[in-house]
């Protein structure tokens, strides 16, 4: 199944803020917000959305091809992902910007604030499908991750026109996005992917309730933190996923990406929604327990145990006939 994965492609600088961010803030202020968090570390990462979700597919034995736009400095890290399977022959190089950054802190609770400086992602919006998908023989889908806006809806749009089946995973430009966009985004799609307070975003800034959604797209993946995924299509029970248990709690930024990942890993194999929920919900657990989006590794064996530990031996040997972890 030849999936490409469209969004950012960026450095992030994770910091961490040993309080909670709630204790800072003034309630008869909050119109007048003027913060400085003094921080313990800095941690410098890889990651952007396509990339964190194309390695994770890459790491389970895939080659995703990635999309997007870089700066000049992407000569190591595209390195690094193509070790890990990705194709990069779509990448665009600016000659004129930087790759993105991503600077998020991070307090005791696990809450965070982040900027996001878009550089050469701006560029982006140059690229066409069309010849991605004449190299590659075609395109059996597109992921529509979070990118340079105007880069997600002529990607959405002529994924429409070319008749590839796409998923919509708008979530971290909903805040940016008007309810018109968004609408634009979503309508069509094969899969939406969101968490379960973008979910509630989607629908206030749409002005569609939840089953207006579900009518306009094939299924709604909802991410619900550590209680696991929702799967949910029209006339069919609502399908819950538990989550896998984890070792640690390191760090949560790109869980959501792994999970992504994960599901549309499985999703290519061929597997059912429910198992695609689960080998994205490990994927994910595998990110939270380590600093850095793209610091985790999968190791054959002890994907499988795990999987098994959470979902039971029968799903894990229907796992087992597809996944190709990276490391042994």
């Amino acid at each position: 199944m030849r999936i490409a994965v469209t969004g950012s492609i960026a450095t992030d600088q994770l910091m961490t803020f040993p309080g909670r961010f709630a204790d800072q803030l003034v309630a008869e202020q909050l119109d007048r917000v003027s913060l400085s968090f003094l921080v313990d570390d800095l941690q410098v990462r890889r990651g952007g959305c396509a990339a964190n979700i194309a390695f994770g597919m890459g790491c389970l034995g895939l080659t995703p091809i990635l999309v997007g736009a870089v700066g000049a400095d992407f000569v190591d890290y595209r390195s690094w992902l193509e070790r890990h399977g990705v194709d990069c022959a779509s990448v665009h190089v600016s000659e004129l910007r930087h790759t993105a950054r991503f600077l998020c802190t991070t307090d005791e609770e696990h809450n965070q604030i982040a900027s996001f400086y878009t550089g050469a992602m701006a560029e982006a919006r140059e690229i066409e499908l069309g010849p991605i998908a004449d190299r590659l023989g075609g395109l059996d889908l597109v992921l529509v991750s979070p990118n340079d806006p105007d880069a997600m809806l002529r990607h959405t749009d002529e994924s429409r026109s070319r008749g590839i089946p796409f998923a919509a995973d708008p979530s971290q430009q909903l805040a940016r996005m008007p309810g018109d966009q968004i609408r634009e985004l979503i309508e069509g799609a094969a899969y939406l992917f969101s968490n379960d307070y973008e979910k509630g975003m989607i629908e206030q800034k749409t002005g569609w309730s939840d089953e207006d959604v579900l009518s306009r797209v094939g299924v709604r993946i909802t991410t619900l933190g550590p209680k696991g995924a929702r799967i949910d299509q029209v006339g069919e029970p609502s399908l819950h996923i538990s989550p896998a248990p984890e070792l640690g709690k390191a760090d949560p930024t790109g869980v959501g990406d792994a999970f992504r990942a994960g599901f549309l890993s499985a999703l290519a194999w061929g597997l059912s929604l429910e198992r695609c929920g689960q080998v994205g919900n490990l994927t994910a657990t595998h990110v939270l327990e380590r600093i850095g989006c793209q610091e985790y590794e999968l190791g054959q064996q002890s994907f499988l145990d795990r999987f098994a530990g959470a979902y039971g031996k029968a799903a894990a040997a229907e796992v087992a006939e597809h996944v190709r972890c990276y490391h042994p």
